[in-house]
């Protein structure tokens, strides 16, 4: 049961940033925001899931992760009744997705440190699983906007986390309190710098898909029907990270890169709805090997118990990545057109090479030992 609550937490998370990707035309159409705008609204909760994660590895560093976990799930239920009571005020919309984007990264750090707590020697199957559960998560919130408008998505959402208190209690304090700590070292090692970049690469696309890509699906998809691809698209990443626990993490990154370029691609540029499902398919498969991939190399870089400030640092980089991700997809596609948006996560997948590179050349010449 204490697995379950954690997955069901972690799915909770998901669908508090999914949930309103089927909502953006909607947010669109009611304040006459553009693509750009658009971008920059699912942009903020990632500079809110920045600071989040700050705030959640202190919490956990000098109280324990059930307290991170109740105080997240509360910020969450306060931002998403900023949707429901903004009665289309853009500046009220900006702030809800702020707050729930800080509640998110405590959320996050919490549920991790839980894991890792409670699960000694089975970190990785663990975590893996609980991607897989945020995956599921990401099926609620897109499927949520199948109600149609804006109130009633966060409405439900709300509900959701009042729920989810229970699945806290149930978690209650560990048995016997694990001490984490942070070790500096662990940043500059090649490893930690290719888990990191690739982590950015799944978040830059997956912002990218979720911010200004709903706008050009909305051309020939009703609200309902984007939320139904996105649902489809969540189960593929669900799937793909759960599975992906089985390989080595470094060749599953490789995969995973050319997938979310390719994917990202053909959703932009494609102008049919079979373009788009192909797109989304190839894609949620890379997020869902990427996200593993790159958790795994971090684990296998770190350990557990010294890597609290290596954590919040990889999931400050996801939380940039989702944060310029919409902001530039939605840029290039107001200048360029959405054929362009592919650029996003080509540019990241660069820096992926990069770091493969510079792990080759520390390997081949560096002293031995190193990870």
């Amino acid at each position: 049961m204490v697995y379950l609550s954690l997955l069901a937490l972690g799915a909770l998370d998901a669908a508090g940033y999914s949930v309103i990707a089927p909502v953006v035309p909607a947010i669109a159409d009611e304040t006459g925001a553009g693509p750009g705008v658009v971008g920059a609204l699912v942009a903020t909760f990632a500079v809110g899931m920045a600071l989040g994660f700050v705030l959640g590895g202190q919490g956990v560093q000098r109280r324990h992760a059930s307290f991170v976990l109740g105080a997240s799930i509360a910020l969450m239920a306060v931002g998403s009744l900023g949707f429901v009571l903004g009665d289309g005020h853009l500046a009220a919309y900006f702030a809800a997705r702020l707050i729930m984007g800080i509640g998110s990264g405590g959320l996050w750090i919490g549920v991790t440190f839980a894991t890792l707590e409670r699960f000694r020697g089975h970190e990785y199957e663990r975590l893996t699983g609980v991607l897989a559960a945020y995956s599921v998560g990401g099926i609620a919130g897109a499927g949520l906007g199948a109600v149609g408008g804006i109130r009633g998505p966060f409405l439900l959402y709300c509900g959701l986390t009042v729920a989810a208190a229970g699945a806290v209690r149930l978690l209650g304090k560990p048995q016997e309190r694990a001490v984490f700590r942070s070790d500096r070292t662990a940043l500059r090692t090649p490893a930690f710098l290719l888990s990191c970049a690739g982590i950015l690469l799944v978040a830059l696309a997956l912002g990218t898909i979720e911010g200004p890509l709903p706008l050009h699906f909305s051309t020939l998809l009703s609200q309902r029907e984007i939320s139904a691809l996105y649902v489809g698209i969540a189960v593929l990443v669900g799937t793909s990270a759960a599975l992906t626990g089985r390989f080595p993490p470094r060749p599953a990154l490789a995969v995973a890169t050319v997938l979310i370029v390719v994917g990202i691609t053909i959703a932009g540029l494609g102008d049919s709805v079979p373009a788009w499902l192909a797109g989304g398919a190839i894609a949620g498969l890379g997020f869902g090997i990427g996200e593993s991939g790159s958790l795994g190399i971090l684990l296998e870089t770190i350990g557990t118990e010294r890597m609290v400030l290596a954590m919040v640092v990889w999931s400050q980089l996801w939380a940039v990545g989702y944060l310029a991700g919409p902001a530039a997809g939605g840029g290039i596609a107001e200048a360029f057109g959405f054929g362009a948006i592919g650029l996003v996560p080509l540019t990241a997948a660069l820096l992926v090479v990069a770091a493969f590179a510079a792990g080759l050349r520390r390997a081949s010449f560096g002293p031995p030992g190193l990870p």
